[in-house]
């Protein structure tokens, strides 16, 4: 069975289907600086559904990280309005935002951020043992998922026995391992050649098409075309 059809067997909806997933309201980041502040997102509204495939395109220093770390709630310190799968974010204490996302939300970085000295195998079971998943389940659902992936033959080895486009597929394994209602991906493709990006990204778009919801930052406007919306930030501004 295919990674599409597995992960199409397994995706259920969490919520009404014609409620925004994320809703943002006028979000705003500001750092103080010599007599003011600087802002780095202005009055930023949005709205992404639940299935959508979603890229945030800007130049550097435009707000793209900052903003995606706001929605992954790594950064608990703004301004304005963040609802998440019908929970008021913004109100949250930095405990309930860090459990909320441990439960629905799986990060994929530039730099894939496995542990060092876990095998693959264990690096997938990180995000379960966050989630409380006992030892029997986690066992079950790191072997499946490595089948899914077609890591088996992987799973004994350490990051730094891996290839380079061995590495993001680990890293979008356990991205996905304990099913969250949202990927943030942090240009995956950015480190990588053509042949590993392209790799990377029909991965995506089958977890895309089986119904999950992906936020992607990139760089590359052929990866940005390929998505279902883009949005584009610059100055801390959503522009047209």
């Amino acid at each position: 069975m295919s990674l599409l059809n597995r992960e199409a067997r397994r995706v259920t909806p969490e919520r009404d289907a014609h409620a925004p997933l994320i809703a943002l309201r006028n979000v705003e980041k500001a750092y103080p600086v010599a007599g003011g502040v600087q802002y780095v997102l202005r009055r930023v509204t949005l709205d992404i559904s639940a299935g959508d495939f979603v890229t945030i395109m800007g130049p550097s220093g435009a707000g793209k990280s900052t903003l995606l770390a706001i929605l992954g709630m790594l950064d608990p310190v703004f301004t304005g309005e963040f609802h998440f799968l019908g929970n008021a974010v913004h109100a949250m204490s930095v405990k309930q935002r860090q459990g909320l996302a441990r439960q629905h939300i799986g990060f994929v970085f530039q730099q894939y951020h496995l542990l060092d000295d876990l095998t693959v195998a264990e690096n997938l079971s990180v995000p379960l043992d966050y989630r409380g998943v006992n030892k029997s389940d986690r066992a079950s659902r790191v072997a499946d998922v490595l089948d899914r992936f077609q890591i088996v033959g992987k799973k004994d080895l350490y990051p730094n026995q891996l290839s380079g486009g061995q590495q993001p597929l680990v890293g979008i394994a356990r991205a996905v391992i304990a099913e969250p209602a949202l990927i943030l991906a942090d240009e995956p493709t950015g480190n990588l050649d053509s042949a590993s990006g392209r790799d990377v990204m029909g991965i995506l778009h089958q977890l895309h098409f089986a119904g999950r919801t992906i936020v992607l930052i990139t760089h590359d406007a052929d990866v940005a075309a390929a998505a279902s919306r883009q949005i584009h930030i610059r100055d801390g501004r959503l522009v047209a």
